[in-house]
C-alpha cells in the first residue's frame, strides 16, 4: 500500500526526481503531496448503467467524468446542467422530450458530444438482458430520434409514462459513442445503424464493450476517454484511479487539477497517516484510527443518515423470481429489526425504510406509509411455505455491518426453516444474481449466480418506474407501492447510513447522500493551505 500511495503521489506531483528518490522520507513527503479522495465503492467500473455499477455506487467516480443531464444538488434537488444541454418538454398528450447539447460539449480527445451517444444509452436501458445494464427508468421510453453528428434529439415514452425523466441519462450512464465504435472497427453513422436495428446479431458485439469495456481492472484509454471536468490519466495497483483536468471541458476548470480516488477496500488509517487523504465516504462509522479527542485533528469524522435505501434486491429469473416465493420470505424478514442492528454498527439510528417509490425522508412518504404497515410484521407461519428452501445473501463489499444486517434476517428466518447464508466474501453484486443472458441470435439463456438476493443501497427515485414525487400523484405512488408489494422486486429495508472524513484545508466540501456521494462537486474542492511547502 505505501508503495501503491507513493506512485500515485509522484503521478500528481510529475516530479520524475522525486519518483527516483526510494528512501522512506521521501516516500512520505510524495504522499503528503497526494490529494486523496476515498470512496465506498470498489471502483470496477466507470459505467453506473451496468449490474456493477449499479450495486457499486461507482457514480462516486463517474459523476464528473459522465456528467448527467441534471446534476444532484447538495440537499438531493435535480439541477439542470446547462454547461452540456437543454431539455424542452413539447406539449401532447405523449410525453416527448427534446434534448440540445451544447455545440462546446465535447470529450477528452476532441471528438463532439452528440445524440449517438445518448443514443447508444437508451439501446443499452431497453436490452437490459443483453447489456448487462441496470437502468430501471427506460422501461418508461419507447424511441429515441437520432441522427449521426446532431446536437439534438427526442426522446418518447410510452403513453402516460415517463413522470421521472429527469432521473435518465444520469451520471456515469452516458459513454462515448464514437470509442465504442473505434473499437469495434466501425464509424459511428454504422454503430448508430446497429442500435436502431433491433437485431441482436448487430448488437451484441456493442453489448460487449459497454458492458465490459469500462472495467477499471482493465483500464483501456482509448475507451474511457470522458466529457467531464476530469479525466482518467491511469489506474494504479492498488485499485486507486488517477484523475487530471481535462484540457477539452467546455465548463469551468477543476480547482484541483490532480487527485487519486482510493477504492473503499484501501487502509483509511494509512492513508490517513500519510496525510494522502483529504475527503473520504468511509466504510467504518468510526474508525480506530481518528481520534475525535485530539488536538490539531487534520480531519473532520461525521456519521449521518443518508437519503438512500439498503434494500434485498431479487433476481428476474430462478426460484426468487415468483412473487409468491419472495412473499413468502418477506414475512420472516424484520426490517425493524434489520435497522437496529445496521444503527448499533453506524452509531446513529437509522429508520426503516419501506418504501420502494420514495425515499425515506421524503415529505409524502408518511402518507404513503400506511400501504407497507403489514409487511413489516413478521409471519412466521405464513413463511413457512418456503420451509427447508435456502437463500444466498450477498453485498457489495465487506462490511460488518451489512453482514450484522443479513445476520438478523438469518435468526428471523430461522423459525420458519429459511436457511439464509452470506456468500458476499470479497464481494457481490447485481451481476452475481442468477440472470436472463442472451446470444447474438436472440436465444435466451439462464446463468446460476452466486448469490439469491444482493443487499445494497439504491435510489428508489431512479430504480422504479412510477409517479413523480408530488402531492397531486400521490393516490397513484400509494397504488404503485402497492403493487411493488406484491411484485417485490426487492424488499427495501432501512436508510443508508454514511460516514464522511472532510479536511478542515479543504474548501467547498459539500457533504451528499445519495448516489453521487460527497464528491458531487469534487472539481470544486480547494486546498486551502500550500501542501508542498509542508515538513
Amino acid at each position: 500500500m505505501k508503495r501503491a500511495i507513493a506512485a500515485a503521489a509522484a503521478v500528481v506531483v510529475g516530479s520524475a526526481a522525486l519518483v527516483a528518490c526510494g528512501s522512506q522520507d521521501d516516500e512520505g513527503e510524495q504522499a503528503k503531496k497526494l490529494f486523496g479522495y476515498q470512496v465506498l465503492s470498489e471502483l470496477r467500473t466507470t459505467n453506473a448503467g451496468t449490474l456493477e455499477g449499479a450495486s457499486d455506487l461507482s457514480q462516486q467516480l463517474s459523476v464528473r467524468l459522465y456528467p448527467g443531464v441534471y446534476v444532484p444538488g447538495p440537499s438531493g434537488q435535480m439541477i439542470p446542467n446547462t454547461d452540456l444541454v437543454t431539455t424542452r418538454v413539447l406539449p401532447g398528450d405523449q410525453r416527448k422530450v427534446v434534448y440540445t447539447l451544447s455545440d462546446s460539449a465535447v470529450f477528452s480527445d476532441g471528438t463532439p458530444v452528440t445524440c449517438s451517444d445518448y443514443l447508444l444509452t437508451f439501446t443499452a436501458g431497453q436490452y437490459p438482458g443483453l447489456f448487462g445494464s441496470r437502468m430501471p427508468l427506460f422501461d418508461d421510453t419507447e424511441d429515441l430520434s437520432c441522427t449521426t453528428g446532431s446536437k439534438e434529439f427526442t426522446l418518447t415514452f410510452k403513453e402516460n409514462r415517463g413522470a421521472r425523466w429527469r432521473r435518465l441519462f444520469e451520471a456515469g450512464t452516458v459513454l462515448p459513442a464514437h470509442a465504442v465504435a473505434n473499437k469495434l472497427g466501425k464509424s459511428v453513422d454504422d454503430l448508430d445503424a446497429d442500435l436502431l436495428s433491433d437485431d441482436f446479431s448487430r448488437l451484441s458485439p456493442i453489448a460487449e464493450v459497454w458492458k465490459n469495456g469500462f472495467s477499471l481492472e482493465h483500464f483501456d484509454p482509448d475507451l474511457q476517454v470522458s466529457f467531464g471536468p476530469f479525466q482518467i490519466s491511469e489506474v494504479g495497483e492498488s485499485g486507486e484511479v488517477t484523475l487530471v483536468a481535462n484540457e477539452y471541458y467546455y465548463g469551468v476548470a477543476p480547482q484541483t487539477g490532480e487527485m487519486v480516488v482510493w477504492p473503499g477496500r484501501a487502509d483509511s488509517a494509512e492513508l490517513a497517516e500519510a496525510e494522502a487523504l483529504r475527503i473520504g465516504d468511509l466504510r467504518e462509522p468510526d474508525p480506530a484510527w481518528h481520534d475525535v479527542n485530539a488536538e490539531g485533528n487534520r480531519l473532520d469524522v461525521d456519521t449521518q443518515v443518508g437519503e438512500l435505501t439498503e434494500a434485498l434486491t431479487f433476481p428476474e429469473v430462478g426460484m426468487w423470481a415468483v412473487p409468491e416465493n419472495r412473499q413468502a420470505f418477506a414475512k420472516c424478514v424484520d426490517p425493524r429489526a434489520v435497522a437496529k442492528a445496521s444503527s448499533d454498527h453506524a452509531g446513529v439510528d437509522v429508520p426503516v425504510a419501506p418504501l420502494h417509490v420514495l425515499q425515506h425522508s421524503d415529505p409524502l412518504a408518511e402518507r404513503v406509509a400506511s400501504v407497507v404497515e403489514s409487511h413489516l410484521d413478521v409471519d412466521i407461519d405464513a413463511a413457512s411455505a418456503l420451509s427447508g428452501s435456502e437463500i444466498r445473501i450477498g453485498y457489495p463489499y465487506p462490511s460488518a455491518r451489512f453482514a450484522a444486517m443479513v445476520d438478523s434476517i438469518r435468526r428471523s428466518c430461522e423459525p420458519a426453516g429459511i436457511s439464509v447464508i452470506d456468500v458476499t466474501e470479497g464481494g457481490k453484486t447485481l451481476a452475481d444474481l442468477p440472470r436472463a443472458e442472451y446470444d447474438e441470435w436472440g436465444n435466451e439463456t439462464w446463468t446460476e449466480g452466486a448469490a439469491d438476493a444482493i443487499l445494497h443501497a439504491e435510489d428508489p427515485m431512479r430504480e422504479y418506474p412510477a409517479a413523480n414525487n408530488r402531492a397531486q400523484d400521490l393516490a397513484a405512488l400509494r397504488a404503485q407501492e402497492g403493487y411493488l408489494w406484491e411484485e417485490l422486486p426487492s424488499i427495501p429495508l432501512a436508510a443508508q447510513p454514511r460516514t464522511f472524513a472532510v479536511d478542515g484545508a479543504v474548501r467547498n466540501v459539500v457533504p451528499y447522500t445519495g448516489l453521487a456521494g460527497i464528491g458531487w462537486n469534487m472539481d470544486r474542492w480547494q486546498l486551502s493551505t500550500d501542501i508542498s511547502a509542508e515538513k
